[in-house]
Parts: structure tokens; C-alpha cells; sequence
């Protein structure tokens, strides 16, 4: 995919986001890029993805390994110019100034940017800190800000030091998607004007997620022909729920003592439970069920979610889990939790189920009730195809195009803060 040549009357895109991939840490906000690329296919574009940096960070890596990768300066990642600004940020302290930190680190790209013409509307992803930073540049720049809240909004319209930070970001913007409806939600709460919200959740890749031969791919991966299959992916975090699904996997063994658990994924911008996990699994005496795959890329994704029968995520919070309809596009159903959009995506019992959060014996009988149930992968499958990224593009399209419009409202620059 390159980036298109601008065209008259097409506004020039500015991502702002601080978790995108980078040849440091590949694996980070997949679906924010895939999201802005696809956007980038229809405008021009760029990104600007700020990196939190501080005096010691080198010594924080060596006592957390996975925390804070480094980052490039700059990188053009299918033809599209990525950039990575440092910005001051203290780790777990002083969180209520990243905000304004992040700003202030990302102003000089963004003013050279606008300065050659190519900043007409600042799209902002999370609410905090990174929909902060971008109320405040389009105020400095006179440009309109979008926000999408993708999930962590939650967790912050609950903490008394970042939420009037979020409630203040959230007001500045002229549009704050969100990726399911609990979200928009959240954003009411809050007190944002309904007429400036918009779902628009994710979308899935169905020429690179689909079912592939079982047989084949189990024995790619050395797994027993017959037998039932479970997988989980996402970062080993505490927050995805792997260790509450390997809790209930000894009663599950009892009536499927073949069975075996693939657990896909590795560190993430939130922790690094791996040793965790592989010591529970000693413990529970899981080796012979359990499968630590690691991180994978999405062509190997597509094949170990082929291998598998039951997709399963017993997770405390998500926005809206791409790895749902990718799970989905492969022919899985999928048994979760009833947190955050996930009823939204699971939306029908024909798709799997959702269960209440923390209960182990639900999850058990989930789970049990999930591997002996005959299920029409065709129409699973047909879910996902019903939410491709197309169609949630062709809306992002008519919203960017109306806020860039001649004619609509446009922030007033700051006095002083472009010159």
C-alpha cells in the first residue's frame, strides 16, 4: 500500500498515537495502523506516535526487560511517514502530565507539518494522554481534533487524577468515536455532547484472516490430530485473563484429557506476565496442555486459529477485541467476558458466548458446553465478513471530509503558539 498523492479537496491526516509499531516493538498497535493506513489509502497521511522517555530509562528496561523499548526517529512504513517524538514521562508518577508532555513533544512535528501544508485534522487514538495532547495542538495549530476511545477510557473516567484530564480532552475534540457503544457510553458520562459521538468499531482483514485445512495446521504445529483445542491471544497481561482460563483447565482435562490450550502473544506496553504464566502452568501440572507460542504475525496467526476450536478470552476489559472477528473469520467461536464492547461483537449465541467476569465455574462450563457443541463455522465466518474495514472507513470517510469541509467550524489558533 503507498500513500497517495494529494488530491484537491482531500485533508491531510495526522495520526496521533502513542502506541504504534515500530521495528523495536512490531507487535504494538496493530489495529491503530491498520486502521490509519486504510484511512491513508483515501487521503494523505501521516503519523506521529510519541515515545515516553526519561533520564533512566535504560536502567527501568533492565529491571522490568520489555518495558519502554526503544524507539527510531522516523521510519516510512508502506510508504507512509512515521514519526516518533520523545516526550518527558516519569513511569506510574506524575501521569497527570503526560498530557501536556506529549503535546509539547509532538508540536514541532506537527507544526512543520502544518507549516507544509499537510495537518488538516489531528486524529487522536485513546483519550488519555494521547487525546489530551491533541485537544491541545488543535488549539495551537487551529486544526480540528478527532479522538477514538478504544478501551483504556474506562479504567481512567475512574481515577480521580485523570479524569477531568479525559473530560477536558474529550471537550476539545470536534468528533470522539469509539469502538463500541459502552464506550460512547463512558464519553456521556462525561459529558460530552451526544451529536459530537460516533461508533465505529474495528474492522477485520478477511483476505488475511480465514480457514485454513485443521489437519494440516495442527500438524504444522505438532499437535495430536483429534482432540480438542483451545487458543488465547493477546499480551500477557494480567488484564487478558490468561491464568483465569489455565485455573479451570485441570476440571477441564477431567472430561477432555487431550486437551490442550495455545497461548499466543508476549510482552506489552502493560506488563510482561510470561514467567508468571509458565510457572502457573508447573504448578497446575499444565506442561503436556499448555502451548506458549509467543508473539506471531498475523500469516501465522491465521494459521494457528485454524488449528484450534474454541477461541477464548476471560478478559477484564477491552474496547473493542479485533481478535474477535479475526478468531471469527477463521471459523471460531468465542467464549469471553462480559466487559467493555465485548457483548457487542459476541453478539449472538450462533458466535460463541459471554460470561460473567471472575467466575471461574461459568468460565469451566463455558468452555465445556463451547468444545462439545456443534457449531456453524460458515456462519461465524459470515459474522466477520459482515464487519470488514471497508465498511468502517467508508463512515470515517464522510466524517473527516465534513470536519475538513470549507465552510465548518474551525478552532481558533492560539496566539503566539504557531509561530
Amino acid at each position: 500500500m503507498q500513500a497517495p498523492e494529494r488530491t484537491p479537496g482531500a485533508p491531510h491526516i495526522v495520526v496521533l498515537s502513542s502506541l504504534f509499531p515500530h521495528q523495536m516493538q512490531p507487535g504494538a498497535g496493530l489495529f491503530v495502523r491498520e486502521r490509519a493506513f486504510r484511512l491513508g489509502a483515501r487521503f494523505p497521511l501521516s503519523v506521529v506516535s510519541p515515545v515516553p522517555w526519561f533520564p533512566f530509562q535504560g536502567l527501568l528496561r533492565k529491571l522490568r526487560p520489555g518495558s519502554r523499548p526503544s524507539a527510531p526517529t522516523r521510519e516510512t512504513q508502506r510508504g507512509f511517514e512515521v514519526s516518533f517524538p520523545r516526550f518527558f514521562s516519569v513511569p506510574v508518577v506524575l501521569r497527570r502530565l503526560d498530557g501536556l508532555a506529549m503535546a509539547l513533544g509532538a508540536w514541532p512535528q506537527l507544526r512543520r507539518l502544518k507549516r507544509q501544508g499537510r495537518l488538516d485534522v489531528i486524529d487522536a487514538h485513546f483519550g488519555y494522554p494521547d487525546g489530551y495532547a491533541a485537544g491541545l495542538l488543535g488549539r495551537w495549530l487551529g486544526v480540528p481534533v478527532t479522538i477514538t476511545l478504544r478501551g483504556t477510557e474506562s479504567r481512567h473516567a475512574l481515577d480521580p487524577t485523570l479524569r477531568p484530564l479525559l473530560t477536558a480532552g474529550l471537550k476539545r475534540a470536534d468528533r470522539v468515536f469509539s469502538v463500541s457503544e459502552s464506550l460512547r457510553q463512558v464519553a456521556l458520562q462525561l459529558g460530552v455532547d451526544p451529536a459530537r459521538t460516533r461508533v465505529v468499531g474495528n474492522g477485520v482483514d478477511i483476505a488475511r484472516f480465514y480457514p485454513l485445512p485443521q489437519a494440516e495446521c495442527r500438524a504444522a504445529l505438532k499437535l495430536p490430530a483429534e482432540g480438542p483445542v483451545l487458543i488465547t491471544v493477546g499480551g500477557l497481561v494480567e488484564r487478558k485473563g490468561f491464568h483465569r482460563v489455565m485455573a479451570v483447565l485441570p476440571e477441564l482435562l477431567r472430561d477432555f484429557p487431550t486437551l490442550k490450550y495455545l497461548v499466543v502473544g508476549g510482552p506489552s506496553p502493560e506488563g510482561d506476565w510470561t514467567e508468571q504464566l509458565k510457572q502457573m502452568a508447573q504448578e497446575l501440572q499444565l506442561q503436556d496442555c499448555v502451548k506458549f507460542l509467543g508473539p506471531l504475525p498475523p500469516d501465522d496467526l491465521r494459521r494457528v486459529l485454524s488449528a484450534a476450536d474454541v477461541f477464548v478470552l476471560s478478559t477484564r476489559n477491552e474496547g473493542w477485541a479485533n481478535v474477535f472477528l479475526e478468531a471469527m473469520a477463521c471459523g471460531l467461536p468465542v467464549i469471553t467476558t462480559n466487559v467493555g464492547g465485548n457483548a457487542e461483537v459476541v453478539c449472538q449465541p450462533e458466535l460463541g458466548a459471554v460470561l460473567p467476569f471472575g467466575d471461574a465455574p461459568a468460565l469451566a462450563e463455558g468452555l465445556t458446553r463451547a468444545l462439545l457443541q456443534e457449531w456453524d463455522r460458515a456462519a461465524i465466518r459470515r459474522h466477520a465478513e459482515a464487519n470488514v474495514w471497508d465498511r468502517r472507513i467508508d463512515d470515517l470517510e464522510q466524517e473527516f471530509r465534513a470536519l475538513a469541509a470549507p465552510g465548518a467550524p474551525q478552532p481558533q489558533v492560539m496566539q503566539g503558539a504557531a509561530r
